[in-house]
């Protein structure tokens, strides 16, 4: 599918078209349930549900730190949109703009650039916005040009490749200061991404060790940097403590009220005056709605979210809805007015569940339902067997939560397929040795070509991706 020489969507237009802004929990679920109500209206023409997602897959994020360690395959972390969504049209590309005086937004594709017919024009009668969050990112010295994100499945696979990169190179060098940091692991950010993350990944290292002769578990320094005063704030303050407890007790730095200065040179630099030599910096303190959002004419929050009704409408607009990280969404069940349900994935699934419903209730002149859910709790994995929980009132610790962690986003995991595969791979790793192999050059993959296409000889291993002075000049054309 490809836009026409009007920079419209080819075809004849259906009587109603849906379009959905965004492939993730809100995008894929509710475009899932509309494709399930609408079936017979898709088939005849009549309907039309169109997707627009920069990725061709949904990435479950509660997977990333396992994908990270080995325990799972990245492919199994994803959902093909195309495979799921058989009866929708999936647009892969970026919403640049809405305007939704004028039902109509602007989509940047692939092939944009490339047949020189400008950005597609996909006029809608209902529009779905769940363009979901980025990173937020703070003017620190030196972030932009050293840090590492943890949001993607790229960046997940990524970290991994790089972390036993680091290993390697401290392996091979006989500059004691070049060791050091590249056995120092900097994390800034004690959300879920950040402790599972590096609690994974140290797990990892750890295990990895055994297979260098010259270096011990001891030799790998991992610190935690936290702003705030706890970690894990979802799952209470006295699990939040364990965790920090877990943590230290594998010697690893936890630094809470503390934030990261500037990391310019590869030297990361703390408020409380700590100064570490790293080379590996990752950055996964707090998320922010995604840009499209300030580029349409819909009310927005101070933070960005756009202002939603309980619904899930754009408050004060017809026929636009909003669900997941870039909704404020007012929270029912609280006893404190103004409260907004939190950005999570929990109620991004069950919210596009209501979603889908309230806008086939608008289709067929019905009146809409409010979204009502009590917060469940929250689980959170320190690695191997260790995990927090803090479900239903109750706070479980250690392997028990763990096992909870994995059975829960076993459940989670969207399609039977996924949910097999992940089991298979959990199976498999409780039989067999960890993975400790680095595909680094995958992030690089005509690098190697390019080089004996020019006559050069290989450059030896490498810890990082050359910059782009270093790299050979892209000759595809």
């Amino acid at each position: 599918m490809g836009p026409d020489s009007r920079g419209a969507l080819p075809g004849t237009r259906p009587s109603v078209r849906i379009l959905v802004v965004g492939g993730g929990y809100v995008g894929m679920y509710t475009a899932l349930r509309l494709q399930r109500k609408l079936r017979q209206r898709l088939r005849s023409g009549e309907a039309e549900i169109v997707v627009v997602t920069p990725e061709p897959y949904m990435t479950y994020q509660p997977f990333l730190p396992e994908a990270a360690a080995g325990s799972i395959s990245p492919r199994h972390v994803v959902v093909p949109l195309r495979r799921v969504l058989k009866h929708c049209k999936i647009v892969i590309g970026e919403a640049e703009r809405v305007d939704h005086a004028r039902r109509t937004a602007t989509v940047t594709t692939l092939a944009t650039g490339e047949d020189g017919t400008g950005a597609l024009e996909i006029p809608y009668d209902e529009i779905v916005l769940a363009p979901g969050s980025v990173s937020r990112t703070l003017p620190v010295p030196g972030l932009a040009e050293f840090g590492i994100g943890f949001k993607t499945v790229e960046e997940a696979i990524g970290l991994r490749n790089h972390v036993i990169e680091q290993m390697d190179i401290a392996s091979a060098t006989r500059d004691p200061a070049v060791r050091d940091a590249a056995l120092t692991f900097v994390f800034v950010g004690g959300g879920y991404a950040g402790v599972e993350a590096l609690a994974e990944l140290e797990d990892m290292a750890r295990y990895t060790s055994r297979y260098y002769h010259n270096i011990k578990p001891s030799d790998l320094r991992w610190i935690l940097v936290e702003a705030t005063g706890r970690i894990l704030p979802e799952v209470g303050e006295a699990m939040g403590g364990y965790a920090v407890r877990e943590l230290r007790g594998r010697n690893i730095d936890v630094r809470l009220d503390t934030r990261l200065d500037s990391c310019e040179g590869r030297i990361a630099v703390l408020s409380d005056g700590s100064r570490f030599p790293t080379r590996t910096l990752v950055w996964t303190a707090g998320v922010k709605p995604a840009p499209v959002l300030a580029s349409t004419d819909l009310p927005l929050t101070d933070r960005g979210r756009i202002r939603c009704t309980a619904t899930l409408s754009v408050d004060g607009v017809e026929h636009a809805w909003a669900a997941g990280d870039a909704a404020a969404v007012p929270d029912l069940t609280s006893s404190e007015p103004g409260t907004e349900t939190a950005p999570n994935a929990q109620h991004a699934v069950r919210q596009a569940k209501v979603l889908a419903d309230n806008i086939l209730a608008t289709l067929a002149g019905r009146p809409a339902e409010e979204y009502r859910h009590s917060y469940a709790g929250s689980v959170a994995s320190l690695g191997l067997h260790k995990g927090v929980a803090h479900v239903y009132g109750r706070k479980l610790k250690g392997y028990p939560a763990w096992l909870m962690h994995r059975v829960y986003h076993l459940s989670r995991v969207p399609t039977f397929n996924r949910k097999a595969r992940v089991l298979a791979e959990w199976t498999l790793a409780g039989l067999f040795k960890r993975e400790i192999v680095s595909l680094g050059s995958l992030e690089h993959p005509r690098a190697e070509f390019a080089l004996a296409a020019r006559g050069h000889v290989h450059p030896g291993p490498v810890g990082d991706a050359p910059s782009k002075d270093e790299r050979p000049p892209d000759t595809s054309d």
